[in-house]
């Protein structure tokens, strides 16, 4: 039987929920909205009039989807060319879903969608429903088909595992602006001092070119060693302008709730850099500049205004 305009409807209202777990069950965007579409044609084939919660019913379906994804998405990354790190949203994308509660804005922050990676399947997904959509357990054990008390304990198992990461400092984002100036200031300095100073001393730097711009395999680790590597990012040289096609302009803004560089060249994003903050200074740099996992990125950075770039790089 075709779908009613009621029926349609309720899939609409439930869509942006629906997304922005996928988004968090799977790290990337793109991926995200393939699930969400197979589930909308699942609830298309589907008696709905016999179904009596339809969000619960769409929240499983799409969960299940994401579950078997992540199985295939493993394998895939075991031959991914460098490192793998998930697809950066930009401040204002509906798929970063609710961020009303610290553990909401933390559940989807790049420093966590990374350290989830860590997780099994069913941690991952046991994790991104009770932490950041506050699902009771008893609705995550029907969603996954395991007992309510298997969900407790892998939830506790998932945290703790996210918990060994580096704790994550909520800032506000005037704070947030004034620590990545200064750092863009120390990078640019041409010295690597003013940036050792910023950085805690085990500060790492890990970046996801996909095999389409040259990134690191190897994470630069130590206060030092991230320093030179920085100092050398942002050092003009013609071979770079070669290689990107121009000179960006660089932007501060938000990525996943964290603070973000922006480099944008001719109004496409070509990098984004998210900054993990603790009290003891910037921990983690992650620059995202696979072009694959930047093209949400470009769309929602061309729907905004931006003001003027703080300067143009290289």
């Amino acid at each position: 039987m075709p779908l009613t305009a009621n029926d349609v409807d309720r899939f609409v209202t439930s869509r942006p929920r629906l997304e922005a777990i996928a988004y968090r069950l799977l790290g990337s965007a793109a991926e995200a909205e393939d699930a969400v579409q197979e589930t909308f044609l699942r609830w298309q084939a589907a008696d709905v009039e016999r179904i009596e919660v339809p969000e619960a019913w769409l929240t499983k379906v799409l969960t299940n989807l994401c579950l078997n994804q992540l199985g295939s998405a493993r394998a895939r990354r075991e031959t991914y060319v460098g490192r793998w790190l998930p697809e950066p949203l930009l401040a204002g994308d509906p798929m970063l879903g609710p961020a009303d509660t610290a553990e909401q804005r933390e559940s989807v922050s790049y420093a966590v969608l990374t350290l989830m990676e860590r997780l099994s399947p069913n941690e991952r997904a046991v994790y991104v429903l009770r932490e950041a959509f506050d699902y009771p357990h008893r609705e995550i054990a029907e969603i996954l088909d395991i007992t309510e008390a298997a969900s407790q304990q892998i939830f506790h198992r998932a945290r703790r595992h996210v918990a060994d990461g580096r704790a994550r400092t909520e800032i506000d984002e005037a704070a947030a602006r004034r620590i990545v100036e200064e750092f863009l200031a120390a990078a640019t300095s041409g010295q690597t001092e003013p940036l050792v100073r910023l950085l805690t001393e085990d500060a790492v730097s890990v970046g996801d070119g996909g095999g389409k711009i040259p990134a690191r395999v190897k994470p630069f680790e130590g206060a030092a060693a991230v320093a030179t590597f920085l100092r050398g990012l942002f050092k003009p040289a013609e071979a770079k302008r070669t290689m990107i096609g121009g000179r960006p302009e660089i932007h501060i803004t938000t990525a996943n709730g964290d603070p973000a560089v922006v480099a944008v060249l001719d109004g496409r994003v070509v990098a984004v850099m998210c900054l993990e903050i603790t009290p003891e200074g910037i921990a983690a740099c992650r620059n995202q500049v696979n072009p694959d996992k930047l093209v949400r990125a470009s769309a929602q950075w061309a729907a905004a205004e931006h003001g003027e770039p703080l300067f143009t790089a290289l």
